[in-house]
C-alpha cells in the first residue's frame, strides 16, 4: 500500500467523526432526552479516558518490565505533565471564560451597553463544553494518527489498516460525544459550527498519520495522549455536574452504562479483527 493510500485512509478514519455530529441538530429535546444524551456522552468519554491512559502507559510499562529506568521515568514524567496541563489548564481557561461571560452580562456606565453589544460574543457554556470535548478528542486522535503512520512506516500495513478501521468506528461515536452538551441544552449548532467541530476533533487523525509516517517517537505520543486524557477528564467532571442537576439518577446511570458499552463494543471489533 502506498504512502498516499495510507494517508487517505487515515483521513477517512478521522472524518468518520462527522457521522455522529448531526445529532446536535435535534430540535427541542425533552428533559429526559436531554439527560439521556448527556449521560451517554459521559459513558463514551469515560471509556475514552481509560482507553487513552491505557495506551499512554503501555510504553512506560514495557520500559519498567525491562528495567529501563531512564525511559520509564521520562515516559511517566511526560504523561504526568500532559495530564496536568490538559486538566488544570482547562480549569483555569474555564475560569477565565466565566469571568468574561460575567463582565459581558453586567454592563455599567452610560456607554457600557453599547460597548457590550460591540464586544465579541462569548460562547455559551454548552458551546464551550462542545469545543473542549472536540479539542480533547482531537489531541487523542492525533496520537491515534501517529500510531497509524508509525505502523505503516515500519511496514506493518495490516496493523495500520486495522487501526484505521478501529479508529474510524471510535470516531463515529466520538462525534456524538462532542455535540451531546449542545443537544442536551437544546442549542442547535449551525452546519458551519459542526464542520469546525469535526475538523478540530477528526482532522488531527489525518495530521498524525502524516507525521507518524516520518517520525516514530513514543514520547511525543505519550505527551498528546496525556493532554487528551486530562482534557477529556475535565469535560467528564463538567458533564457529571450537569447530570446531577437533572435529578434523573436511574436514567443517567443506565445511559452512562450504555455509553461505556458503546466504547467497549467498538474497541472489541478492533481486537477481534487483530486476533
Amino acid at each position: 500500500m502506498s504512502s498516499a493510500n495510507v494517508t487517505l485512509l487515515g483521513a477517512i478514519a478521522g472524518f468518520t467523526i462527522y457521522l455522529g455530529l448531526p445529532i446536535g441538530r435535534l430540535r427541542a429535546p425533552t428533559p429526559r432526552l436531554k439527560a439521556a444524551l448527556n449521560a451517554v456522552a459521559i459513558g463514551i468519554l469515560v471509556f475514552l479516558v481509560w482507553d487513552v491512559l491505557t495506551h499512554a502507559w503501555e510504553p512506560v510499562d514495557e520500559a519498567l518490565s525491562k528495567h529501563e529506568w531512564g525511559t520509564s521515568a521520562s515516559g511517566g514524567g511526560t504523561l504526568a505533565v500532559g495530564l496536568t496541563i490538559g486538566l488544570a489548564g482547562l480549569v483555569h481557561y474555564d475560569s477565565w471564560i466565566g469571568r468574561r461571560r460575567t463582565s459581558a452580562d453586567r454592563p455599567s456606565g452610560p456607554g457600557a451597553a453599547a460597548t457590550a453589544e460591540l464586544a465579541p460574543k462569548v460562547r455559551s457554556q454548552a458551546g464551550a463544553l462542545a469545543l473542549m470535548i472536540a479539542t480533547g478528542i482531537g489531541l487523542h486522535n492525533f496520537a491515534e494518527g501517529l500510531a497509524i503512520g508509525n505502523s505503516a512506516a515500519q511496514g506493518e500495513l495490516s496493523l495500520a489498516v486495522l487501526l484505521i478501521i478501529g479508529f474510524g468506528l471510535h470516531n463515529a461515536t466520538e462525534g456524538f460525544g462532542i455535540v451531546a452538551p449542545l443537544a442536551a441544552e437544546g442549542e442547535r449548532p449551525s452546519w458551519l459550527t459542526l464542520l469546525w467541530l469535526g475538523l478540530i476533533g477528526g482532522g488531527p487523525t489525518f495530521l498524525g498519520t502524516l507525521v507518524g509516517r516520518h517520525l516514530v517517537n513514543d514520547t511525543l505520543s505519550i505527551a498528546f495522549l496525556g493532554l487528551a486524557a486530562g482534557s477529556i477528564l475535565y469535560v467528564v467532571i463538567e458533564l457529571l455536574a450537569v447530570a446531577r442537576r437533572t435529578g434523573l439518577k436511574t436514567l443517567t446511570t443506565w445511559c452512562i452504562l450504555l455509553g461505556l458499552l458503546l466504547g467497549f463494543a467498538t474497541d472489541a471489533v478492533v481486537t477481534a479483527a487483530g486476533a
